[in-house]
């Protein structure tokens, strides 16, 4: 799979906030590690299967992240000439294309509070996803400044990650998407972040 890492961490980028609330109160974070039945209030979710699976892996008991804010869509020309251009591939191939982000914090303290840390941790995440089997689609971290406002106000780093998948149409393409989804968020489950 197609990966890279960047980090937007300068005063104009935006931040990852827990919890958040949109100003009408019709969106806001939903805590998915204390209350797992919360997925049904994450209309995103229920449009698309392959997202809810991710967040039911991501915060699992044993992630080490968290997930505090995702969406979905189909891409629009622009994304999808993008798209088209870091995969390589014809007009023919990709006629259409889908794309998610997911804001993650991981729960160990101390990668949350180091950017140093942090970078480390987005350095290994864009590693490993190299090799996960999904084609026609790319995984993109892009490291945060965040703030988690639970018992206390913490300041950190954060993560959002974005798949792309592209397809001959609408179908292929939330296939590769899908597939793609699926295996980063197997792949960050799966990372000890203790570990090298």
């Amino acid at each position: 799979m197609l990966s890279e890492w960047s980090a937007e961490c300068t005063a104009d980028d935006p931040w990852i906030e827990v919890p958040w609330q949109s100003e009408d109160g019709a969106l806001r974070w939903v805590d998915l590690r204390a209350d797992p039945d919360a997925l049904d209030e994450i209309h995103e979710a229920d449009e698309h299967p392959a997202l809810l699976a991710a967040l039911r892996t991501l915060n699992a008991t044993r992630s080490p992240v968290f997930t505090t804010k995702c969406d979905a869509w189909a891409m629009e020309e622009e994304e999808l000439a993008a798209a088209r251009f870091d995969l390589m591939l014809d007009d023919e191939v990709a006629q259409a294309g889908m794309v998610s982000y997911i804001d993650l914090l991981w729960r160990e303290r101390g990668i949350f509070a180091s950017r140093h840390r942090a970078e480390q941790m987005m350095h290994r995440m864009e590693r490993l996803s190299r090799d996960l089997p999904a084609s026609l689609a790319k995984v993109e971290f892009v490291l945060r400044p965040a703030v988690i406002d639970l018992d206390g106000v913490q300041e950190g780093y954060g993560v959002t990650v974005y798949v792309k998948g592209c397809g001959v149409d609408r179908y292929e393409a939330e296939q590769r998407w899908g597939t793609g989804l699926r295996e980063v968020a197997r792949m960050m489950r799966g990372v000890d972040p203790t570990s090298k």
